[in-house]
């Protein structure tokens, strides 16, 4: 951090020292994933002679909180690989989701949300992004809310209770229940 700071790197947006962390961090889990799925690692030989092997990379550029990162995720012949940490077609890692949410909870409208991820994160996020992220939050909690209820899981416990208010200095004014 003193290096970046001497150096006058911000710590977030793009090209910021999170964002290059993040960048590593990810690549460095795909190339792992990309080793497990092939059962060698890079620049070694595989012991099946013409199997499936690495064809390069491909570019992606993914929102997270640190801003846009650009990725370059591994590919391999038989297009058989799937990543687990960005999953093909992700465009938004999960913490994202959790700030529009979190966004739209406060009553920011969608344009207000896309202007803070601009301003905050650097991302250029629509609001067409931004309200399917909101309507698949409504849609998962609408379908919670209509779960059916299992009636052994809910206890209950029916309770009737009496009480009378006076007053201490005139005791002919007690109110009593109807």
């Amino acid at each position: 951090m003193a290096k970046a700071k001497a150096e006058g790197v911000d710590m977030v947006g793009e090209n910021g020292l999170l964002s290059r962390l993040t960048k590593t961090t990810l690549e460095n889990v795909l190339e792992a994933e990309m080793d497990e799925h092939l059962g060698y690692a890079k620049h070694e030989r595989s012991d099946q002679g013409g199997a499936n092997a690495r064809n390069g990379a491909r570019a992606k550029t993914v929102t997270t909180e640190a801003g846009p990162v650009e990725l370059e995720v591994p590919r391999d012949r038989d297009a058989s690989f799937d990543p687990q940490i960005v999953k093909k077609r992700q465009r938004r890692l999960s913490g994202v989701n959790g700030i529009v949410l979190s966004l739209s909870a406060k009553g920011l409208t969608h344009g207000e949300i896309c202007a803070h991820l601009g301003e905050v994160y650097g991302a250029e996020v629509s609001k067409q992004t931004v309200s399917a992220i909101t309507d698949a939050a409504m849609e998962r909690m609408a379908e919670w809310q209509n779960r059916p209820l299992d009636p052994a899981l809910l206890p209950y416990r029916v309770a009737t209770a009496r009480f009378c208010l006076s007053r201490l200095t005139a005791p002919s004014t007690v109110l009593r229940p109807r």
